[in-house]
């Protein structure tokens, strides 16, 4: 699997980071958390998505400005050859979902 750097939101290695994959998902690294398929993220690692796409997965809410979320964990080497994670953070993968709207924009 290839990745493509999209965005991180701490300076140096590591930290939680965006990737776009070659396969149409997202791999998204954030802080491990109880379950071994779940992360951290902070909600502003989502102002680097794709234009009209998200994150194809339930995201919780913390309260404290981050989202917990579940996906695959990954496990392709060469797509963890490409990745920088400490030992308190993990990877998962997860769909990439485009926007849909129904509907037109209201008016006035």
């Amino acid at each position: 699997m290839q990745l493509t750097f999209l965005g991180k939101e701490t300076q140096g290695g590591g930290s939680p980071t965006l990737f776009a994959t070659d396969r149409g998902t997202y791999v998204v690294q954030g802080w491990k958390v109880a379950g071994h398929d779940k992360i951290e993220i902070p909600q502003r690692l989502l102002a680097h998505l794709e234009p009209h796409t998200y994150l194809g997965t339930r995201l919780s809410d913390t309260g404290r400005g981050t989202f917990m979320l579940s996906g695959a964990p990954v496990t392709d080497d060469v797509a963890l050859s490409q990745m920088d994670i400490p030992g308190h953070e993990t990877c998962v993968e997860v769909p990439k979902n485009e926007e849909s709207w129904f509907g037109e924009p209201a008016t006035g």
